[in-house]
């Protein structure tokens, strides 16, 4: 946990760069590292993509902190714990993918993705309850 109270996350470095492959002459040393790309030299990602990639941990390293100094070190180290608690527990039946306790203590419990539409089942739902928890406790 990150003790920043940044809101946005912050932008990525670029990844590569001739320095990192120069001789002693400061050009591309091909033998060496293989082929200039200079596809690997631009920054292909945009801020925003990392922004977005980044975005539920920023938020994580804001409120966590704001919880510790308002209410002391008990309330981060609470919802943390029963995070890994409640992503560790089985998921249902009827839902697999899906975990609405944990999309509770992480604030998602409002919010409609792609994952919440579309679970990967093609076939529907299972009306065999038995069937599934007979090949629950058989793993």
């Amino acid at each position: 946990m990150e003790s920043s109270l940044r809101i946005v996350p912050k932008p990525s470095s670029k990844s590569a760069s001739v320095q990192d492959t120069s001789n002693s002459l400061g050009l591309h040393d091909t033998l060496q590292y293989g082929p200039r790309s200079l596809a690997a030299e631009v920054q292909t990602a945009g801020d925003l993509k990392g922004r977005l990639e980044n975005w539920e941990a920023t938020q994580d390293n804001l409120k966590l902190p704001l919880e510790r100094n308002l209410y002391g070190m008990h309330a981060p180290m609470r919802r943390l714990m029963e995070r890994r608690i409640v992503a560790s527990m089985p998921h249902t039946l009827n839902a697999p993918q899906t975990n609405l306790h944990l999309d509770v203590l992480m604030g998602r419990d409002e919010t409609i993705e792609v994952a919440d539409v579309f679970l990967g089942r093609e076939i529907g739902l299972t009306s065999d309850a038995h069937g599934e928890i007979e090949k629950k406790v058989r793993r």
